[in-house]
């Protein structure tokens, strides 16, 4: 059984805007279907979300996909039955 495809969030526009963003984040979470990851796309590493979402139940993947573009897919750990 394959999961949803990821829900993908390009949050550097409102990075170069100087807005938080984080509410489009957790908003973004809260779309989520079971089993659906995020995938954010960044103008850095988001470091301060590896916790605060591993608190919430999803491990992450990162990589830069050229310098100053990362990448990260935040996955569910836990399968929802």
């Amino acid at each position: 059984m394959q999961n949803p495809s990821a829900l993908e969030l390009d949050v550097r526009p409102l990075c170069a805007q100087k807005k938080p963003p984080m509410p489009a984040i957790l908003g973004a979470l809260a779309r989520l279907e079971p089993g659906q990851s995020l995938r954010l796309i960044a103008p850095f590493e988001p470091v301060p979300l590896y916790d605060v979402l591993g608190g919430r139940g999803f491990s992450h993947e990162t990589h830069e996909r050229e310098p100053g573009i990362w990448e990260v897919l935040f996955s569910p750990t836990t399968s929802q039955a």
